[in-house]
């Protein structure tokens, strides 16, 4: 089928698959979020629409080697959000879960 046989059921069934699905995250558990232009890292609060909400997050500006910073829990530059942090799905590259301590001093 090419875009011209689609109908407009099918169009919006597609824009749905590509745009309305929330990511697969838990709530309550630590994230590495990594977006088009940025990283983040925190705990997911809620999962909305097309937002994700992270509390006791950071802005990672520099994670140094990122095997390192994925094995070893650590980071290069951190400038910590003092309040919750949305991030929308629609930037997300990759998510993955952080299981060190989430960093909360800038650095």
């Amino acid at each position: 089928m090419n875009i011209e046989e689609m109908r407009l059921k099918d169009v919006v069934s597609l824009a749905a698959s590509l745009n309305g699905d929330p990511p697969p995250v838990e709530v309550g558990k630590n994230y590495l979020i990594r977006t088009v232009t940025f990283i983040q890292v925190g705990r997911v609060v809620s999962v909305t629409g097309k937002w994700v909400v992270l509390e006791d997050a950071a802005w990672i500006a520099d994670t140094g080697r990122f095997n390192n910073c994925l094995t070893e829990h650590t980071f290069s530059e951190v400038e910590p959000f003092p309040d919750p942090v949305i991030v929308s799905t629609g930037s997300i590259v990759e998510i993955t879960r952080w299981n060190g301590e989430l960093p909360r001093v800038q650095k």
